[in-house]
C-alpha cells in the first residue's frame, strides 16, 4: 500500500525540480502534462461504481480494470443462474478488495500524477 508521506515527499522534490526550470522549459512541461493529469475526485466517484473497474480504466490500468468488469459480468451472470451464491460471493469479494482503494483515492491519484510529472520532467531534462 502506499505511503502517504512517501508520495507527499516525493511531490515535494517534483515541484523543486519544476521551480529550477526555465520559463520555456516550464510551458512545455505543462503542455505535456496538461492533458495527463488525473483528478481524484473523478477517480473517487468511479471507485464508487467499483464493481465495474471504470476507476481502474482512467489511471490506464487496463489489465486490473479488464479482471474487474470481467469479475463483475460473470458475478451478475451467475446472479441469474442456479448458482447464485456464487455470483454474490463474487461480488462481495471484488466489493471488498476496491472498497480500500475509495479510502486511498487521493493518495492512489497523487502518485499516478507524481509520476506523469516524473516522465514529463524526465523528457524535458533530456531535451536541454
Amino acid at each position: 500500500m502506499l505511503n502517504s508521506d512517501d508520495v507527499n515527499n516525493e511531490e515535494e522534490r517534483i515541484r523543486k525540480e519544476i521551480f529550477l526550470l526555465d520559463d520555456e522549459s516550464k510551458k512545455r512541461f505543462y503542455n505535456n502534462i496538461s492533458s495527463e493529469i488525473k483528478d481524484p475526485d473523478t477517480y473517487a466517484v468511479l471507485n464508487w461504481l467499483f464493481i465495474t473497474g471504470l476507476h481502474h480504466f482512467y489511471l490506464k490500468k487496463y489489465t486490473k480494470a479488464s479482471i474487474n468488469f470481467s469479475l463483475f459480468l460473470i458475478s451478475f451472470i451467475l446472479m441469474f443462474s442456479d448458482i447464485f451464491l456464487l455470483g454474490i460471493g463474487i461480488f462481495i469479494a471484488v466489493s471488498i478488495m476496491e472498497v480500500n482503494q475509495l479510502f486511498y483515492s487521493q493518495i492512489i491519484v497523487q502518485d499516478y500524477n507524481n509520476k506523469i510529472l516524473k516522465k514529463s520532467l524526465e523528457k524535458i531534462n533530456k531535451s536541454k
